[in-house]
């Protein structure tokens, strides 16, 4: 039991945000294929299959046989957001299968993440801000609730990106059109998710104290959130010549823009408060499936920066993103070592006499 409790390996302690794993993975393949490293690229992405597989069945057996603990995550305003993981991890594959011209497989993908979007969409705030038994919400607002506009980013980036790989031509008029205005509307949602959200993180920091024990890895999303809209931006203007692509063009790149350099701005932000809250205030730096929401956005940035440095021409910012993908694969494999190794250490303890007497 302590295996599984500490590593959220049953369906009655699976985590909301255990998708996470699956995004980085899936994010930093992506990276691995735009610097041409096929066999990296096609390594990592078999593990964020394994990886999705593995989870989505643990959720799935959590929905059937432990329907009270997931009605409670569902209401949790400090959990909830996490299921959007899910989403997120999705469209990822499904960006990766479309960058690797598996188009038929990728569009299957894209609808499940389509579907699950438009369903969390609407049912997680209800169920974790109206339906929450918290009071005040406020104070339950953390980093997890970017992971909605990661979410909806993601949708934007699996629609681009295969409207710009459509098979055949007659399908640019169909299909094409359709996924054209898909993109666009999961941008601008979440453009507008990220400005809610700033917000009730901003009102949680001036009303309610956010202590060295509450800034943990998630916050990250907030940056891994702007790199993920970035990564939107550019795929659409490059997405082809759909009316309603040309219409939001110059929006867009306007926006992409200004959004890559406030992310780029975040990072050091982000790096103080970590040494602040481990160093400073000695919070113990260990192992937490949380880490994960640090990884997805250093190899977001990097996929970020090169594809908004081609897009607008701009050698600097692609070099960024190019150099950048060393720092997060470094943080990648550290992170996957310290799971693997803290595996280790809780299967040793399990079986070890000591445990097995207690």
């Amino acid at each position: 039991m302590h295996l599984q409790s500490r590593w959220g390996l049953s369906p009655s302690t699976v985590t909301p945000g255990c998708f996470a794993s699956v995004m980085a993975t899936g994010i930093m393949s992506v990276g691995a294929h735009l610097k041409g490293l096929t066999v990296l690229s096609t390594v990592l992405f078999w593990l964020a299959v394994i990886l999705y597989v593995f989870f989505l069945a643990l959720v799935v057996w959590r929905a059937c046989s432990h329907n009270d603990e997931l009605h409670a995550d569902l209401h949790n305003p400090s959990k909830a957001f996490g299921f959007f993981t899910f989403v997120a991890a999705t469209n990822v594959l499904a960006t990766a299968l479309e960058g690797q011209a598996h188009f038929r497989i990728a569009l299957v993908i894209f609808g499940i993440g389509l579907l699950a979007w438009l369903i969390l969409g609407y049912l997680i705030p209800f169920s974790a801000v109206l339906g929450s038994s918290t009071s005040p919400i406020l104070t339950k607002v953390n980093g997890t609730w970017f992971v909605c506009v990661v979410a909806a980013q993601s949708v934007a980036v699996a629609a681009s990106g295969l409207k710009a790989n459509l098979p055949t031509p007659a399908a640019e008029v169909g299909l094409g059109s359709v996924l054209a205005v898909i993109a666009v509307i999961a941008w601008s949602v979440g453009v507008g998710l990220y400005l809610a959200c700033a917000v009730f993180v901003g009102m949680r920091a001036l009303l309610h104290r956010i202590g060295p024990e509450d800034l943990d890895a998630p916050y990250w999303v907030m940056m891994g959130a702007l790199a993920i809209t970035v990564v939107a931006g550019s795929k659409i203007l490059e997405g082809g010549t759909s009316p309603i692509f040309a219409a939001t063009t110059v929006i867009m790149a306007g926006v992409s823009a200004i959004l890559w350099s406030i992310s780029t701005w975040l990072i050091p932000a982000l790096v103080l408060a970590g040494l602040w809250r481990h160093l400073r205030r000695r919070i113990p730096l260990g192992y937490s499936a949380g880490l994960w929401s640090m990884v997805f956005p250093l190899g977001m940035y990097s996929v970020a920066s090169t594809n908004v440095g081609k897009v607008d021409d701009v050698p600097i910012i692609s070099w960024i993103g190019s150099q950048w993908y060393w720092i997060a694969l470094t943080v990648w494999a550290i992170v996957f070592c310290a799971m693997v190794w803290s595996f280790v250490r809780s299967a040793n303890a399990k079986t070890s006499p000591s445990a097995a007497a207690s």
